[in-house]
């Protein structure tokens, strides 16, 4: 577990977050219909190159791409390729970046076009969840009462949470200790200390939790192929109050 000594350590991993952020601003610049993911992972290779960063995910585990696309009932971990994008869909974008020495994870689902009324629904439960679960990343809190913030809010409005996969540590390496899982009762885990930083991530389905890894051994979709959402930010925990690296 990472803990951050000092201003100069936070700031780097502020100076990442902003770059996950640029990132992700320039793929709903060119997110539209009949774009495929393949050349929407092109567009990070470049932008990743030009501002001498490297992808986290590149390599990880032998994946084979620069960053994480999750379209419809695709949960996480789905890898770019020759997919078109259509009207109504909607894609998860995971971006994770290393820049010094220090790592920055950002995830956002995204509307492609006009997309039905529970899709829309969905995807504001998610970013809600995630804004309930940073609100209680402060110091002297338990980690689960992250969790619970997250599952409480999100099953009280007709969702579920994965369960099979969870947030984590963040700082010189993508994942480090602590896992942060979006579910469980509150009180307990570690306390919550200054200078932790956390990568926040829930995985919401419009059905049942339960999700499937498919004949690629990367691509997660939900078992009962409702829709997923995920929204994802880097979080420092400071005296005054969480602070969110990965945005602008």
């Amino acid at each position: 577990m990472i803990i951050l000594k000092s201003q100069e350590e936070l700031l780097l991993m502020r100076e990442v977050g902003r770059l996950v952020v640029e990132a992700q601003v320039l793929i709903e610049k060119h997110l539209r219909p009949g774009v495929t993911t393949k050349e929407l992972d092109e567009l990070i290779t470049s932008f990743l190159k030009e501002k001498k960063a490297q992808s986290t995910f590149l390599g990880y585990r032998g994946f084979p791409a620069h960053i994480c696309t999750a379209i419809n009932e695709e949960v996480v971990h789905g890898i770019p390729g020759k997919r078109r994008l259509a009207n109504g869909d909607i894609i998860g974008i995971d971006i994770g970046v290393r820049l010094n020495g220090y790592c920055g994870d950002r995830a956002v689902t995204y509307p492609v076009g006009e997309i039905s009324s529970r899709a829309k629904e969905l995807l504001e439960v998610t970013e809600e969840a995630l804004c309930r679960g940073i609100k209680k990343a402060v110091i002297g809190n338990r980690l689960s009462d992250i969790s619970h913030a997250i599952q409480s809010y999100v099953e009280g409005r007709g969702y579920s949470v994965v369960r099979d996969y969870v947030g984590h540590g963040i700082g010189q390496k993508m994942h480090e200790d602590p896992p942060v899982p979006h579910f469980g009762p509150p009180g307990r885990g570690p306390r919550l200390k200054e200078g932790m930083v956390l990568a926040i991530e829930p995985m919401v389905n419009a059905g049942d939790f339960k999700v499937r890894v498919k004949g690629d051994n990367w691509t997660v979709v939900t078992s009962d192929r409702s829709l997923s959402a995920q929204f994802e930010h880097t979080v420092a925990i400071t005296k005054k109050g969480p602070w969110i690296l990965t945005e602008l």
